[in-house]
């Protein structure tokens, strides 16, 4: 308490004294005072401030300080006078606060204490709070961490989808997706290209509004076929894009599905395969040609061994000296071997097509095996070789066998036996075993002293065109195709072909074939059917000499026609049992000969009997085009036998042939008469400008022929077609306007047969005939 008095007086003996002066001197003078005080004080503090700041003093300076605390100091004193005596109002009034403070002071020691319990509290609640903000930053930067990664993962996967999407559109390949409506919901660039639509305008549209109705119902056919089985499917679409080109796309659909196996539609990838169609179309086109090749040689090589194999074996059935004997029977010999290593070459193109077919006959084995020994034995005496041959009993006499093929099997083997031998002896060695169930196990056996095979090139031997080194024997050439061949007939057979060799002492080749038994076939040897008036349609004399001479042989009457229009003035003139015709003719084909005299009805009754040097048909193919039978050549006297009574002795009914149509070939390449006249009128500048237009044109318009034909699209083929002829027509290009006029006659009855040759056909005389058009032109521009 004494202390707060003494506090309260010095305090109030300060503020007394100063009450006390002010009353004293009185409030007027103070003012006055304190007026002049303040403004010798702004004088002062003006001139230090101007010289400090600019180091100059200007009257003007004094004039406004002077005039300024003029109008504050009154008021500021005024203000200061009300204070004091506003204090000694306070003090007595502070004194009754004093006492108060006191009282209060006594109940703040109370609240002091429990404010200290509170603040401790307090301190506690705040220690709580403060470890639980601390909990609540940790979770903040947890929480901070985890939404950073979250963005770096939406950023990661926004790249990603950006990466993925910029694949899918520069990938090749067609790549589209439809939802559960069958509705587009995206798709890449090359989609966009094909339809002629943006992704934003395909999203929405059904398959029937983006293709016409014929691919939209096949699209949704096999979309519904997915939606249906929840199964991929793989299928080629030509898909035609919105400049008009026409592409093959191989089409791999798929149902796609989220996260939670919830279907969301399919995928479609598309891969253009155009190319490799059009590759496949190529190598079908080539084979188709090989096999035409192969036709060609067939007629070509077999037409003189025909002539050759025909006289030989007549010329031995005559009068000769024991040396003549000899020649003709070697030039026999040669000639078979010549005809066997040519049915190779042809077997192996019926392989390679899958066409080669058994013809089983019935076969009198010991027949067969005589036969073909006699041959061997004349390559073996030629050679000066010892020659074994030998069936051992029991032998059953009739076997159900392609007697061709296995007589081609055997020949193989006995000629390369004959071939590798330089001395010694060939061995050929038959047997049977006991049959079973109207069935015997024929076994052949051919062995020789040659040169024999290294053990290491026997797994070797039967392969394709493999040929075994002798180091010691290079005059033996060959293809080596024979072994492949002979190993690939004999399993056509059910049989097997083994080998065993040793090098220097010899080779023996072993057969075994599972051969059904037979009854005696019927006699064909002789004739029943003599005096037949018979046109020989053939165009070779050799074969015409041997044909002839046999027929009338066997009794017949033959007169000869060596075209196809000569055969048809004869056909008008006189009536014939039989014709017998060539296929390949010098100015048609046996075919449209045959048709032509249908069409005219100049053989009605009249059998029409094949004859052919092409073995690349088989014969129910000769029968599907009209005729009544076939007889391949080199002629054999026991085919033609066969033919003869099965026709005269049967009756069989007469077939109606297919109406074909012969296609006569322009040979004029440009129409000189419709240039000139264009010259004339127009001008050679203007014509020049039209070859310029065609040629840049005819590329784009030759490569959608040659797409649509991939596609076998008849209808587009012919349009296109019929383009470029009225593009080349309108150029003079009468060939390549012929030939284009073929390719669009699609009703043509072997059409595609012949369009692929025909388009080829065009391309080259495109080439050709546009240089020749070029060369005319330049020629006028000279003159």
């Amino acid at each position: 308490m004494s202390e707060n008095t003494q506090r309260n007086g010095t305090g109030d003996s300060w503020a007394i004294r100063i009450a006390t002066f002010i009353g004293r001197f009185g409030t007027v003078r103070i003012s006055i005072l304190f007026v002049f005080l303040t403004l010798a004080f702004t004088i002062a503090g003006s001139f230090v401030i101007r010289m400090y700041l600019s180091g100059e003093v200007h009257l003007e300076d004094f004039v406004s300080a002077i005039i300024l605390t003029m109008l504050s100091a009154p008021w500021v004193l005024y203000f200061f006078s009300e204070l004091v005596n506003q204090l000694d109002k306070s003090r007595l009034h502070l004194k009754e606060v004093v006492a108060q403070l006191e009282e209060l002071r006594e109940e703040d020691v109370f609240l002091n204490r429990e404010l200290q319990n509170n603040v401790r509290q307090l301190n506690i609640e705040v220690e709580e709070r403060r470890k639980a903000q601390e909990d609540r930053e940790k979770v903040f930067e947890e929480l901070e961490v985890e939404i950073q990664e979250r963005r770096e993962r939406e950023q990661q996967a926004q790249r990603l989808s950006t990466l993925l999407r910029s694949i899918i559109d520069a990938s090749p390949d067609l790549i589209y997706y439809r939802n559960e409506e069958g509705k587009f919901a995206g798709c890449n660039k090359v989609a966009e290209q094909m339809t002629g639509k943006t992704e934003a305008d395909l999203i929405g549209l059904t398959p029937y509004e983006v293709y016409d109705e014929e691919l939209a119902r096949q699209v949704v056919e096999v979309d519904q076929e997915i939606l249906e089985t929840n199964q991929p499917v793989t299928v080629e679409s030509w898909l035609k894009f919105a400049d008009g080109r026409k592409r093959l796309f191989e089409m791999r659909k798929v149902p796609f599905y989220d996260k939670d196996g919830q279907r969301l539609g399919l995928l479609a990838f598309g891969r253009d395969i155009t190319e490799r169609k059009q590759s496949e179309v190529a190598l079908e086109k080539a084979s188709r040609d090989k096999t035409a090749f192969i036709a060609t040689i067939s007629h070509e090589l077999r037409t003189p061994l025909n002539g050759i194999v025909g006289l030989s074996r007549m010329l031995r059935d005559t009068q000769l000296t024991e040396e003549q004997f000899s020649w003709v029977s070697t030039i026999y010999a040669s000639a078979i071997t010549l005809g066997n290593i040519f049915n190779d070459i042809i077997d192996l193109d019926k392989l390679g097509r899958d066409k080669l077919e058994l013809q089983m006959k019935t076969v009198n084995l010991r027949d067969f095996f005589g036969e073909l020994s006699s041959i061997i034995e004349l390559l073996v005496a030629d050679k000066g070789l010892s020659f074994h041959s030998d069936y051992q009993e029991p032998l059953p006499e009739f076997v159900e066998a392609d007697g061709t093929r296995l007589r081609q099997v055997l020949w193989n083997l006995l000629f390369n036996a004959v071939k590798f031998t330089q001395k010694g002896s060939v061995s050929f060695h038959l047997a049977a075993g006991e049959p079973k169930h109207g069935e015997s196990l024929v076994t052949f056996t051919i062995s020789d002293t040659g040169v024999g095979i290294p053990e290491q090139e026997l797994k070797n031997i039967f392969a394709m065109y493999y040929q075994v080194k002798h180091p010691d024997h290079q005059s033996a050439t060959g293809t080596g195709i024979g072994l492949a061949i002979c190993q690939k007939m004999v399993d056509m057979m059910g049989g097997e072909i083994r080998v065993s060799s040793e090098v220097g002492k010899g080779t023996a080749f072993t057969v075994e074939l599972p051969l059904k038994l037979a009854d005696a076939p019927a006699q064909l040897a002789d004739i029943k059917v003599t005096g037949l008036k018979i046109l020989l349609v053939e165009d070779i004399e050799l074969n015409v000499m041997v044909a002839k001479a046999l027929l009338e042989k066997l009794g017949q009457h033959v007169e000869v026609a060596m075209t196809g229009n000569q055969a048809l003035d004869m056909a008008r003139e006189h009536q014939y049992d039989l014709i017998l015709l060539d296929i390949q003719l010098p100015d048609m084909t046996g075919f449209d000969v045959a048709n032509q005299m249908l069409e005219e009805d100049l053989v009605l009754g009249t059998p029409i009997v094949a004859l052919t040097a092409n073995v690349i048909k088989t014969r129910q193919e000769y029968l599907n085009q009209g005729m009544d039978d076939v007889i391949a050549k080199p002629i054999k006297k026991s085919r033609v036998i066969e033919v003869v009574n099965s026709l005269f002795c049967d009756q069989p009914d007469t077939p109606v042939l297919p109406e074909t149509k012969a296609v006569t070939q322009e040979t004029n390449v440009l129409d000189l008469d419709m240039l000139q006249m264009l010259i004339d009128n127009i001008g050679p500048e203007m014509v020049s400008q039209s070859v310029s237009v065609f040629e840049t044109s005819m590329p784009d318009y030759m490569q959608q022929l040659q797409t649509n034909l991939s596609a076998k699209d008849k209808d587009e083929v012919c349009s296109h077609a019929h383009k470029i002829k009225g593009a080349a027509g309108s150029v003079g290009l009468t060939r390549v306007q012929k030939i284009a006029n073929q390719i669009q006659q699609g009703d043509h009855p072997a059409w595609w047969e012949n369009v692929y040759d025909w388009v080829e056909e065009l391309e080259q005389a495109l080439s050709v005939d546009l240089e020749a058009l070029h060369q005319w032109l330049s020629e006028q521009d000279a003159d």
